[in-house]
């Protein structure tokens, strides 16, 4: 986690004081990166940045963007960034990048009012719709031209665990813990196997898809749960190998805050479902074809999270309210 948090730390502390990105690294160095862990700022100061942040968030026609942690803070943030500022082309308002405070999450964000609008996983939005009204506005196609995705469970090339059964007593790696890739399908998936987690070594929530490669490229964990294009990436890097793959899942979304105005909504909405960034709004975007979403959006409806829901529930992490509960 000192690993994460430092990374964090010095990610923001570039955002706020250049607004350039270029210091960002990619995902497509995956392996464990060199870090300094002197080259960090102290606890101190990074409230003081992320104070700075909350009075900046009281100007007014300022929409915040949140987004789930996948790779790793610099280039998640290099990535939505250059998307925003096609949202803010195409619909005239002003967006800036939310950065969740350690030991909070999105979905607790967006019920706080900090953030408008965020790209969130499946379990993050039925999370956030059921405790706070959050809607569900476009999802991601993939690069095959759908908007569904799965996850993988990856080991060392090297790693003698050849499928899924393989892994009970040995140690696993999630990715965030409200994640939908990295979390919950993974567990859907250990459950159709008749796997529960107690028949594992141990276990752990690592905070993105790459901390949970790095734990495993690292040796520290035999297992890693993760989305499906890092992991494809990686196998063939040769720096992991693929031995399960999930069904397919709805895909990750833009959800927006229900206080947002309607013709706000409205607006971002249609921005989402014109967005084509494989041709006509390529020109300016970072990394796109490496996100979740790398051929742009299609419409969302409720029905399409129907079964996640019923597994959220039936996995005990999301309360049933009285609306689910019919």
């Amino acid at each position: 986690m000192f690993f994460f948090h430092a990374i964090y730390k010095r990610c923001i502390l570039v955002l706020f004081l250049s607004n350039f990105l270029i210091s960002c690294d990619s995902t497509e160095d995956i392996p464990i990166k060199q870090i300094d862990m002197h080259d960090t700022i102290s606890d101190i100061e990074l409230e003081q940045l992320q104070s700075q942040q909350q009075n900046q968030r009281q100007q007014t026609n300022i929409y915040y963007f949140g987004f789930d942690l996948r790779s790793s803070p610099q280039e998640d943030a290099a990535q939505y960034q250059s998307f925003l500022k096609y949202l803010e082309s195409a619909t005239g308002y002003q967006f800036k990048l939310y950065f969740t405070p350690k030991n909070s999450s999105t979905v607790y964000e967006m019920g706080q009012n900090n953030i408008h609008f965020a790209a969130m996983g499946a379990a993050g939005y039925l999370e956030a719709h059921a405790q706070y009204g959050a809607i569900s506005l476009a999802r991601g196609i993939n690069n095959q031209g759908k908007a569904e995705y799965q996850s993988a469970i990856v080991v060392k090339p090297s790693s003698t665990i050849k499928k899924i059964n393989d892994i009970k007593g040995r140690s696993l790696a999630f990715g965030n813990y409200d994640s939908t890739q990295g979390h919950l399908i993974p567990r859907i998936l250990l459950a159709e196997n008749g796997i529960s987690l107690d028949q594992l070594s141990k276990y752990h929530y690592t905070g993105s898809h790459q901390n949970c490669a790095e734990a495993v490229v690292s040796g520290h964990y035999d297992v890693c749960t993760m989305q499906d294009q890092l992991a494809k990436l990686l196998a063939s890097q040769g720096q992991l190998r693929i031995i399960q793959y999930s069904r397919f899942y709805p895909s990750s979304g833009i959800v927006a805050n229900k206080s947002v105005p309607s013709e706000v909504i409205v607006k971002v909405k249609q921005a989402l479902l014109d967005f084509d960034p494989v041709t006509k709004h390529k020109q300016g975007l970072y990394h796109w074809n490496l996100t979740e979403m790398p051929r742009g959006f299609i419409d969302s409806k409720e029905t399409d999270y129907v079964d996640l829901l019923k597994w959220l529930l039936k996995l005990g992490l999301l309360e049933a309210t009285q609306e689910q509960a019919r």
